[in-house]
């Protein structure tokens, strides 16, 4: 196997030796930004003298052609991708290609390298969180009136709306945008020229390659540029937050497709069925997206448990970052698409859903809120509405069914009057506070989530 290094050894390595440590096959996910790399700072060779202009154009032919050819055209018994494309460049310049590697290590190009590719990724990211956004914000404004329980402890609690419901996965997606966009900022910066650990003895330009990498400045410190993959670990962080809240939706697709639940169907082409069941139709992807959550929050755990031991400078058990990394980021791309698909795909029951709220007792509340607007303290009234409940119980009826002599003969020191506040979508209606799920607090929520959702990026919404 093919290695950049050996000049020193006197024999060659064991078989198995070269298998545990080869990565060609996943650094393939970013062949090209080693190529772009490569680019960069073969121009600020031929700039500053250390090679000849002519020397520098040279290489940069050559990096382009293998650029134009693919990664197909390049040789996978070996130990790397740096190597690979190397050995390509040699085929197609010569001599010259062993001139690349001047005033550099593997240190800082696999550091650049992942750098350039979070980048690419997390700009693909967040244009599917914007995409997302946009079917919750439809589907929000679209069912803002429609009745349903809101729970907590998956217990009923008090009515909501679908449309309130669904705008509460949008803020949270805004969240996530908003930290995409920072981690952006906060791994816009170059390693390249940190060569091993401490810089090089040639006269290089690390602002130069920076700039024209699109980074904001190289890093000060050329040990801490090698050493750094917490820019990795926020990746795999804001990868995990992510998929906690697609694994949430999922889990609510899950339940609100059962007949227990009757909620919503789900198109045929988001679903499968039984090898022996003709009937069952499966939220297979939903299912699978709460499962793989997992694997994304082991991403993380995973490169946290390699960085906790290490000491400053390159160890190669930071070749175990990437892996996670690719493998995250490549399942949020796809859970995002998912959730997406499925949601569009959706037919809400909305019977279904208002009639969950009939007998219920979720606007219990209302009734304890009537009875403080009287006058009475909070504690009191919830005690007082706890007697009506044990005496709707008692009479296998629900609060819907009371009438003023019923009301009366549980606890006459309610007035009747008490009785016009139990109604689910009156109780909706009242909650007009910032944020609720009142008709005029969702229309300021609507308007404040589409001015948010049509700016080009992802603000704070604090």
């Amino acid at each position: 196997m093919k290695k950049l290094w050996g000049g020193a050894f006197s024999e060659s390595t064991a078989e198995l030796v070269d298998r545990f440590g080869q990565t060609i096959h996943t650094d393939l996910n970013f062949w090209q930004e080693d190529i772009i790399g490569s680019v960069a700072h073969a121009r600020m060779l031929g700039e500053t003298g250390i090679i000849t202009k002519e020397e520098a154009q040279t290489l940069i032919d050559g990096l382009e052609k293998i650029h134009e050819a693919g990664p197909e055209a390049l040789k996978m018994d070996v130990e790397d991708i740096h190597t690979a494309i190397e050995m390509k460049l040699y085929e197609l310049v010569g001599d010259v290609a062993g001139k690349l590697h001047t005033a550099r290590s593997r240190n800082d190009q696999v550091a650049t390298a992942a750098r350039l590719m979070l980048h690419n990724e997390l700009l693909i990211v967040l244009d599917l969180i914007k995409s997302l956004q946009g079917e919750l914000l439809a589907q929000g404004e679209k069912y803002k009136d429609a009745i349903m329980p809101g729970y907590t402890h998956q217990q009923h609690a008090q009515p909501i709306t679908l449309g309130f419901h669904l705008l509460a996965h949008f803020w949270s997606l805004q969240r996530h945008g908003h930290r995409a966009e920072q981690l952006f900022q906060l791994a816009n910066y170059s390693p390249l020229g940190a060569a091993a650990l401490a810089g090089t003895g040639f006269p290089i330009d690390r602002h130069m390659t920076s700039t024209e990498l699109g980074f904001t400045a190289p890093i000060p410190n050329a040990l801490d540029a090698t050493s750094d993959r917490s820019f990795i670990l926020d990746a795999l962080h804001v990868c995990a937050l992510i998929m906690i809240d697609l694994s949430r939706i999922s889990q609510e697709l899950v339940l609100y497709s059962g007949r227990e639940f009757g909620f919503v169907k789900m198109a045929d082409s988001v679903t499968t069925g039984s090898s022996i069941m003709p009937q069952k139709r499966n939220p297979d992807m939903a299912e699978l997206i709460r499962g793989r959550t997992g694997r994304v929050i082991a991403n993380w755990v995973t490169l946290a448990t390699v960085m906790k031991g290490l000491p400053l400078g390159y160890n190669r058990d930071t070749q175990e970052d990437k892996p996670p990394l690719f493998d995250s980021l490549g399942k949020v791309k796809d859970s995002l698409q998912l959730t997406q698909l499925q949601l569009a795909s959706c037919e809400w029951q909305l019977d279904a859903m208002k009639a969950a709220t009939r007998g219920d007792f979720s606007t219990a509340t209302d009734l304890a809120d009537y009875l403080a607007s009287t006058g009475i303290p909070f504690r009191e009234a919830h005690e007082m509405v706890g007697q009506v409940v044990i005496g709707c119980n008692d009479r296998d009826i629900t609060l819907e069914d009371l009438d003023a002599a019923t009301l009366h003969a549980i606890n006459a020191a309610i007035p009747v009057e008490a009785l016009s506040v139990l109604k689910p979508e009156d109780s909706v209606r009242r909650r007009e506070s910032f944020g609720g799920p009142g008709p005029k607090a969702m229309a300021a929520q609507i308007e404040r989530a589409k001015a948010i959702f049509e700016e080009r990026g992802f603000c704070s919404i604090a």
